[in-house]
């Protein structure tokens, strides 16, 4: 069984996304390459136990096993050496992709207190939109109970579109409520 917003991209998105970017060729048409889900714990430096719940966190969100990332060189003052673990990293594509980008839209963000949209300002120039979420509680997969600290993420959407505008529109045909006025 397809996803859902893979299958509403095939037959709806991908059309109204072409005219309303006015694209002359219908592989032109910007299209999710991959999202990257990214925790950093900068406190592992001194536990590398701590690594433990991020990691089982980001795989219970994310649906598969994430990688452990290291630091690339030793800085003194923050206690770190070259090689500790400093966070974890999922790559999701194809349907896994669709799957959590739905579960992100209709129930994740939701749940977040106080919400009025994500910001616009979050694109790169090169076509890719960045996502700072502040707690891993807002997915129900977490389990409230078993959490004893909250941690931030990062999700990056990377899109073929050659411009912010593009992966914009890219983004919010597929739902992604965007902040009005900014």
């Amino acid at each position: 069984m397809a996803a859902r917003l893979k299958e509403k991209y095939v037959s709806e998105i991908k059309a109204s996304v072409q005219k309303e970017l006015g694209l002359a060729n219908v592989m032109q048409v910007p299209k999710l390459e991959k999202i990257v889900i990214n925790m950093g714990l900068g406190e592992a430096t001194q536990n590398s136990k701590m690594m433990d719940p991020l990691v089982a966190d980001l795989a219970s969100i994310a649906g598969q096993k994430p990688v452990v990332t290291k630091a690339k060189k030793s800085i003194a003052a923050f206690k770190l050496r070259e090689g500790m673990p400093i966070g974890a990293m999922v790559t999701l594509r194809g349907e896994a992709m669709y799957e959590f980008l739905d579960r992100l839209i209709s129930v994740a963000l939701p749940r977040v207190r106080d919400f009025r949209g994500v910001s616009s300002k979050s694109f790169d120039g090169r076509g890719n939109y960045t996502l700072g979420l502040r707690d891993q509680l807002i997915f129900a997969e977490i389990d409230y109970a078993k959490v004893d600290k909250t941690k931030g993420m990062n999700v990056t959407f990377v899109t073929t579109a050659q411009d912010d505008n593009g992966a914009r529109t890219l983004l919010k045909a597929f739902g992604m409520p965007f902040r009005q006025g900014n």
